[in-house]
């Protein structure tokens, strides 16, 4: 797929059809766009996994926060990234060794690594990169 520039049709298609993400590189800081993202799609009714290693057992936002992708206790249906790109192919590879993997993986602002997309997307995984889903679900969805 071309990650330049990606349909409406194919973004809104993901935000309604997903009701489980894990977010990795949740923050408990105010400050970071994880952060505050989390708390949009939380308020959009999406059940949302924080994950990050170095907060797990805590809670963000009141939710758990796990360690690894892994260690969430049901499946989701998309993985929002906020992570640098250069660790894209490692977390493609973890998400990949999942029971149950997710239907969509979507990277955060400035996150783009097309070669991990291209494992995910032979994998059956649709990608969406450098984009975030607080600025389209409002511009999409409503």
């Amino acid at each position: 797929m071309n990650h330049d520039v990606y349909p409406d049709y194919y973004l809104s298609d993901i935000l309604r059809s997903t009701k489980t993400i894990a977010l990795v590189g949740a923050s408990p800081n105010a400050e970071r766009p994880s952060h505050r993202v989390m708390a949009f799609l939380l308020r959009k009714g999406y059940t949302v996994y924080p994950v990050n290693p170095g907060q797990a057992g805590k809670e963000i936002h009141g939710q758990k926060v796990f360690a690894r992708l892994a260690d969430i206790p049901e499946p989701v249906d998309m993985i929002d990234v906020f992570r640098a790109a250069d660790a894209l192919p490692a977390l493609v590879d973890e998400i990949l060794a999942l029971k149950i993997r997710p239907k969509f993986i979507w990277t955060q602002l400035a996150v783009r690594d097309d070669q991990a997309a291209a494992k995910a997307e032979e994998n059956g995984i649709q990608v969406v990169m450098d984009r975030c889903p607080a600025i389209e679900y409002p511009r999409l969805v409503g």
